[in-house]
């Protein structure tokens, strides 16, 4: 975001990336504190917390978002890359603690989630809307090319995070869904589907849905 914030002049754009900036500090936070909550383990615990130098499919991850932000790529991009990065890399994960949530599961982590998972759907959808917005696009080859070398990062993330099939979830399933998720972000970029797929998992449809939480009974996640 930072990168972008001193490339665009759109005032208001400028103003948004502030915002993200200040928001994704405030995920890095929470995800802190879950550590900190879960991981009783001192040496885990500090192998997860340099997950970016300890995990090789984390590393790959940061890596790949870490080229548009030091590379001399476009302006349109880099505003891909990081649609792809807000609306591909969290998929899994996302996905992964939505089942959790399903089972009534850690609801400590999975509340934190919904409210994260909406900031990020807001992330990657202004940086669809900015996209639109530019005199100069990719070639749809291109933007398809960018989509499709973060799924193939984001499906080796799954597999290595999700060695054991799980009720209802699994490699292959979780897969798909990324697939499923890239094909959408295409549509919001203005290209055609690449996958071709549905969601395997009908229930990721409800995170986008209006809650109908009691105030009084439980804290809601829509804001």
């Amino acid at each position: 975001a930072g990168r972008l914030m001193k490339e665009v002049q759109v005032s208001e754009a400028r103003a948004f990336y502030g915002f993200q900036i200040a928001i994704e500090n405030i995920h890095s936070e929470m995800y802190s504190l879950l550590l900190e909550t879960y991981i009783k383990d001192s040496e885990e615990k500090n192998r997860l917390f340099h997950a970016i130098e300890t995990v090789p499919c984390v590393a790959k991850k940061a890596q790949w978002a870490l080229r548009w932000i030091d590379g001399s790529e476009s302006c349109a991009e880099r505003l891909v890359a990081f649609a792809c990065v807000e609306g591909i890399f969290f998929s899994g994960s996302f996905c992964a603690i939505f089942w959790l949530k399903k089972r009534g599961l850690m609801p400590g982590l999975t509340f934190s989630n919904e409210l994260i998972s909406r900031d990020e759907g807001l992330h990657c959808d202004f940086a669809c809307l900015l996209y639109s917005l530019l005199r100069k696009k990719l070639s749809e080859e291109r933007v398809k090319g960018i989509v499709k070398d973060a799924v193939d990062i984001e499906r080796e993330f799954v597999v290595d995070a999700l060695p054991c099939a799980l009720v209802g979830m699994n490699g292959e399933l979780m897969s798909q869904y990324i697939e499923f998720v890239a094909d959408r972000l295409l549509g919001a970029l203005g290209c055609g589907k690449v996958y071709n797929v549905a969601n395997p998992f009908d229930g990721m449809e409800l995170i986008s849905l209006q809650g109908k939480t009691n105030f009084f009974e439980k804290r809601v996640g829509e804001y």
